[in-house]
Formats: C-alpha cells, structure tokens, sequence
C-alpha cells in the first residue's frame, strides 16, 4: 500500500527540527508520525535542494510541488501489446492452445514477450472477465439448454383465458450465440421440438447438448448415471449427438446458459412485458426480433458481436444437419419407453393385488391365474387411460373367466347384483 504524504504543515516542521540538530527518531516522536516518514521528507527537501529556513515566496503549493514532482512520463513500451480479446478467441479454437498462440505472436513480433510474463499477462486479462469457475468451452462442442423461470403470457382472442407460456433458450459455449421460443409447456414434445428448430436455427449440430434435469429429458437425475428420456435420446441419435445433463444441484455445469436465461429475461420477457399477445406465432415473431438484436449487440470484454463470434468459431465447427428432421413425439406415444416400462409394470403390479387377489382370492388358481392375465391383456387400455383403474381390469377379469368381481361362483343372486352395480357404477 502506497505511503499517505505528510501534510505541510508537518513537512515544515520535520525541516524546522531537522535544523535544529534532532534526529529522525526525536522528530517522529516529536510529532506522531513515523520515523520513517520523517526520513523520506528530509530525503526528498535534500534531493530537491530544500532547506530550513524556507524562502518567503514559497508557498505550500509550490513547496509541495518540488518535493514531489509530477513524474516523467516514461516511454511507450517497445514490445508489441498483443491483441487479447483475439487470442481469447482463438484459443476457443479446437486444438489452440496458449503456446501455438505465442509462437506466432512470436513469429510476428520477434521482440515481443517471452512465454513466461506473455502468459501472465493473458491470465491477468483473463481474470478480469469472470472471477468464479472459467470454463473453457470449444467451438462446436457443446450446446446449453434450458427454460426460463419467468413465462410470457398469452391472451385467447374467444375466451379471454391468459395462458403463460413458457421461455426456451439455449446458448453454444464458444460464442454465447443465442436462440430463444415460446412454448406453451415443458412437455417432451414441446421440449423435443424446440431442440429441432434450434438446430435448424443454428445450422448444425453440436457435438454435445448440456440440458437441465427436467423430468420431459431426464429420467433420472443422478450424479453418476443420469437416465435419459428414451425419446430424447432417440433424438440425439438422429442428430448424431449426445446429451450430457447437467449434475443435480449444479448450476454452475451449466453457467452458459444459466446468464443466457439471465439476458433473455431482462432483452426479451422484460422488453415484451407491456405488449399483449394473442397467438404463439405472434409471440414468437417478436422474440425473434428480440434474439435478433440480443445476438447482433457487441460485447464490451472482447469488442464483437455473438453473431461475429458465431460465424467465426462455431459455425464451422457444427455437424451437418440429417436430410430429414426428427418427428416430434405426441400424445401417449411422446411417453418414453423406460416410463410406460415401469408404469406397465406397476399397473400390472396393481391388476393383480387388487383384482386378482381381492376379487378372485377366494376362487380357484385356475380362475385367479385367468385373471393376471386378463388383467395383462388390458393393460393398453390402463396405459391408454393413465390411470391403474380397477374397473377395467374387474370387467376383463370377469369377461375372461366368467367369474363374477367377488370371486365367489355359488353367491346368491342379490350379491351378484350387488356387485354387478357396483362394478357398473
């Protein structure tokens, strides 16, 4: 930390007892300073020619101006500054690394840094980007995808309904070039179908796609194996990628996009917060608008454009588009197989506990075994309706072995009618 200067006055009064023959520890003591503040003033009143007594023309701001002059200013330095929002660039380049960038900083500029300080100036250049967890992100490589928390909302011309519609974004790693829709859910076709306009609106395909732990794309999410909806895996096949989801609790996998959703938000949701909407098609026709000016807004750290860094590093880098874009899953179909796996087995699970051992439990083994599976046969229709219902599992069951819900053949007829009233209703 730079020494404070002693006021005038004081500096005055070092020079007065100074001639009077006190040393520097008396004079310190003398006036609560620092012995060796004492000693640089009277360093600095010898080296300016300064002595005691002061002339009467000189004033404090002429004392104070030679016992601190304004410093020379020293000459430019000779070596070559290199260009670093370039290098910066460069080295988002698969392959580039920070001595291939010296060298042929080297190659142009003999004279220039040597590896060693070139290099501690780039980190410190770099450090003033961004202070926590730098990620270094390849051109092509990877694409961040998520929703935004804050939805847009959407007004039905016939019923007057609002309906909040929901943000995605996504963002490539090497050039934060961004895309953003609208969607009406978070829903797997909704969640699929934005991947594939996404990727036409980029042109390519990266090598990975980094995406949240919503239940449409992850099944499972786990540190270690995360479970990938099946018909979104299905879709990274057909576009020759992989899906790498994001750890549990770890935003920062995912920083890219997490201040992509951030801009989003304050250039698009906040920018669109007073016009009023009345169909999907108009809201996504003013958000390209939006993503348009967001991607062509130069940035202040590295002096270009997303779009200019896109076309620079990314676009060359992206796979190729498949001939033919993959179907958007609908309805039930859009269930992943993993899901209607376990769901199948749970409603079978259920068929048979429920059905089979409440209503044919007393029955034979012949009639309790017909009726698992029956209960089997009709799990479609309980996958169809979602729901594990007993009723149509009773309704086979009772269609398939002639049994009645109870399981009881020799019931009276009031207690078949009964149940069969019950089991109507």
């Amino acid at each position: 930390m730079a020494q404070q200067r002693l006021p005038m006055r004081k500096i005055r009064d070092v020079l007065r007892l100074s001639a009077a023959g006190l040393s520097k520890r008396q004079i310190a003591a003398s006036l609560g300073i620092g012995p060796t503040a004492a000693g640089a003033c009277l360093r600095r009143a010898r080296e300016a020619g300064v002595g005691w007594p002061l002339p009467d023309d000189l004033d404090d701001a002429a004392l104070e101006r030679r016992l601190y002059p304004v410093p020379r200013t020293t000459a430019e330095d000779w070596r070559s500054l290199p260009d670093w929002p370039a290098i910066h660039r460069e080295l988002r380049r698969k392959g580039v690394t920070l001595q291939l960038v010296w060298e042929e900083y080297r190659a142009a500029h003999p004279n220039g840094y040597g590896r060693s300080w070139f290099c501690e100036l780039y980190r410190a250049w770099e450090g003033r980007l961004s202070p926590t967890m730098r990620q270094a992100h390849v051109a092509g490589e990877k694409l961040f995808v998520d929703y935004a928390g804050t939805t847009i909302d959407i007004v039905d011309a016939a019923t007057g309904e609002v309906h909040a519609c929901q943000l995605f974004v996504a963002a490539l790693g090497a050039s934060s070039f961004t895309y953003a829709e609208a969607t009406f859910t978070q829903t797997l076709p909704d969640w699929i179908g934005s991947h594939t306009r996404a990727f036409g609106f980029y042109g390519g395909v990266p090598a990975m796609v980094v995406s949240d732990n919503l239940k449409s794309g992850v099944t499972k999410a786990c540190f270690y194996e995360p479970g990938v909806n099946r018909a979104y895996a299905e879709m990274a096949v057909h576009y020759d990628t992989a899906i790498v989801p994001a750890r549990p609790r770890k935003p920062r996998d995912k920083a890219k996009v997490e201040v992509a959703v951030q801009v989003a938000t304050r250039w698009i949701i906040a920018k669109l917060r007073n016009i009023r909407f009345f169909s999907l098609v108009e809201l996504n026709a003013a958000i390209r608008d939006c993503v348009t000016a967001l991607n062509d807004r130069v940035s202040r750290h590295l002096g270009a454009s997303r779009r200019a860094l896109f076309e620079a590093l990314d676009q060359p880098a992206l796979k190729p588009l498949p001939t033919e874009p993959t179907s958007t899953p609908s309805g039930s179909s859009a269930r992943p197989a993993s899901i209607i796996t376990s769901r199948s087995r749970s409603i079978t699970t259920r068929c048979r506990t429920r059905c089979c051992a409440r209503s044919c439990g007393r029955g034979s083994r012949h009639a309790r075994w017909s009726c698992s599976m029956a209960a089997i046969a009709s799990l479609s229709t309980c996958v169809r309706h979602r729901t594990a219902s007993i009723r149509p599992c009773a309704s086979t069951c009772r269609r398939a072995t002639g049994a009645m819900p109870t399981g009881r053949r020799n019931a009276s007829r009031a207690e078949r009618t009964r149940s069969g009233r019950r089991h109507r209703r």
